[in-house]
């Protein structure tokens, strides 16, 4: 049994990234051979040379929402709302003084209004409890403990007054550079709730650069949803049940990923992100859909090769997914068939070399 104590790790508070760097491919990258046993330091800006011509590169396009928002309650008092799935429909309608679900009792007309599933703090809040955000010009309703609905229809307005959600180990207040730094440069489709952290290193140049060497490039959607920062709380961790994530892989995206395998040459997955999506693509062979894959040691890759990845929290689901990765292609005499070890090994090293860690930390090139 794989216990939830064996993926723990000591990391110093002081090494846990609060900013983003300048520069984004001036991260480190710590290169990790699963065979050799070997780790590697460089600059991210020289993963070109650790990639072949003919390798594929997959990057998860998702974009990530505004969809922290703070509101003030009638009382005067701080209210935040994490918007997480909108519902498909939401009716709101007003009355005097406030605003609650159902029908304006002097026209008897519906009032259409966009609806969230959400997290709210704090939870005291009551049912039909109205929430003031933009100085009153856009209000709100609690319409049960998770899910806030709006005077608006328009979701765009509503993500206009949200903040980035950066996620809880940062710190500090969320700030103008956050807008850009926690966004990848090539995030196109709208719907997550927190960045794919590994595609946050590069810039346009080093994508070209990749290129023009021969390497290929491929693009699909995970839309990273709260779940991700879901504990694990079964000390057996196959008790732990993910949330669902809707992801998306275009037919042009398959073709060279098909084309990939067929010519013996390399998937690099660029994050936990992309891995699953690929991985979910051939286990439920769905070109799009809800996955809940889980992937842990013992799991046996079928769609990736190489996996660049940040450095996670202990105890996680993404800490578990690359002991998995590891195991997937250490020698079991070394390091036995489950790979923690190995992915201990290289975080150690990490930590006694000071990289910084977790979103805007440093990356790992796992080969």
């Amino acid at each position: 049994m794989l216990k939830l104590s064996d993926f723990d790790y000591h990391l110093p508070k002081e090494l846990i990234a609060q900013y983003p760097l300048k520069k984004r491919d001036d991260a480190r990258l710590l290169v990790l051979d699963r065979k050799a046993g070997s780790i590697k330091h460089c600059n991210f800006g020289e993963l070109e040379s650790y990639l072949e011509p003919g390798d594929l590169l997959v990057l998860n396009n998702t974009k990530v929402l505004r969809c922290r928002l703070i509101g003030r309650r009638r009382t005067g008092g701080r209210v935040e709302v994490f918007l997480l799935n909108k519902k498909k429909s939401g009716l709101l309608s007003r009355r005097p003084g406030r605003i609650v679900g159902g029908r304006d009792s002097a026209s008897g007309r519906n009032l259409e209004g966009a609806s969230f599933e959400a997290l709210i703090k704090p939870t005291r809040v009551k049912l039909q409890e109205q929430i003031i955000f933009n100085g009153g010009k856009t209000l709100g309703v609690i319409k049960g403990k998770r899910e806030i609905g709006f005077n608006t229809a328009d979701t765009e307005k509503i993500y206009s007054l949200g903040r980035m959600p950066l996620p809880p180990y940062i710190k500090r207040d969320v700030e103008k550079l956050d807008d850009s730094y926690y966004q990848t440069v090539y995030a196109k489709k709208a719907g997550a709730v927190a960045a794919p952290t590994a595609g946050l290193h590069f810039t346009p140049a080093l994508l070209e650069e990749i290129k023009s060497s021969g390497v290929n490039i491929a693009e699909l959607t995970l839309h990273v949803g709260v779940g991700t920062f879901k504990p694990v709380k079964s000390e057996d961790i196959r008790g732990h049940k993910m949330e669902e994530e809707f992801y998306q892989i275009s037919k042009d995206s398959l073709k060279l990923i098909h084309q990939t395998h067929s010519s013996g040459k390399r998937i690099v997955a660029v994050g936990t992100t992309s891995c699953r999506a690929l991985e979910a693509n051939v286990i439920e062979k769905k070109q799009q859909g809800a996955t809940d894959i889980f992937i842990y040691p013992g799991y046996k890759f079928k769609a990736v090769d190489c996996l660049l990845t940040n450095f996670h929290l202990p105890r996680t689901t993404l800490f578990m997914l690359v002991c998995a990765f590891c195991a997937a292609g250490a020698s079991a005499n070394l390091y036995g068939g489950a790979g923690i070890e190995l992915a201990k090994k290289a975080y150690r090293e990490a930590i006694e070399s000071r990289y910084r860690f977790y979103s805007y930390g440093d990356a790992m090139l796992i080969i």
